[in-house]
């Protein structure tokens, strides 16, 4: 099934109004997560001397960008949700860029690092290879993306108000693969339990040249 343009506007509209309605709630029930593994992930793999530029991408309340901040790097975040740009820019006194993951308008080789922890599985299946070249052409060469989704049996819709689109890693890394980038490492998440209680998949790629 191919989605039109107007089901696509519909999808952002319906998962935007979503988070918009809990942004508060969203933002108190996410502070306190632990996500140092994830960025460890990305920043370890960097070439260069710090400090870098990493892009936020899905930064929601701003967490991480702060996170990233207090490392000494330079964090630019990306939200298309209005009350997640304003609570992360408050919260982090970083740069916010507010613009739907569909419409993505990016500076040409300008990050180091995209951080996508919990973002990229909003994205529609069809519009993913467009979407991963755009994070592909925003970074420097030899960059890196980290993406942490939740996994699935390469299904998607909506659920619990929120469209996501549940690759099995497989997929994912097809999907990668076919954009540009090489896979340096992936896991699964929360660490150190059984696999079927790990729905994240984790995973880090370098840009090819």
């Amino acid at each position: 099934m191919t989605l039109d343009r107007e089901e696509l506007r519909d999808i952002t509209a319906r998962t935007l109004a979503h988070y918009a309605g809990r942004a508060e709630a969203f933002r108190e029930g996410t502070r306190d997560h632990d996500v140092g593994q994830n960025i460890a992930a990305l920043l370890d793999r960097l070439d260069g001397t710090p400090p870098f530029a990493i892009l936020d991408f899905g930064c929601g309340p701003g967490r991480d960008l702060a996170a990233f901040t207090r490392l000494g790097h330079e964090a630019i975040g990306l939200d298309a949700a209005p009350a997640f740009v304003a609570m992360a820019r408050a919260s982090s006194g970083c740069e916010v860029w507010q613009q739907d993951f569909l419409a993505l308008d990016l500076p040409p080789a300008r990050f180091d690092g995209i951080f996508a922890n919990a973002s990229l599985f909003h994205v529609p299946t069809q519009e993913l290879p467009r979407v991963l070249a755009q994070l592909r052409e925003t970074l420097k060469p030899r960059g890196v993306l980290f993406s942490s989704n939740p996994h699935g049996d390469d299904v998607e819709g909506f659920n619990a108000g929120r469209y996501g689109a549940f690759h099995r890693p497989a997929t994912w890394q097809r999907y990668l693969r076919d954009a540009g980038f090489t896979e340096l490492d992936h896991y699964y998440r929360p660490a150190g339990l059984p696999r079927e209680q790990q729905p994240w998949f984790a995973s880090v790629w370098r840009r090819l040249n």
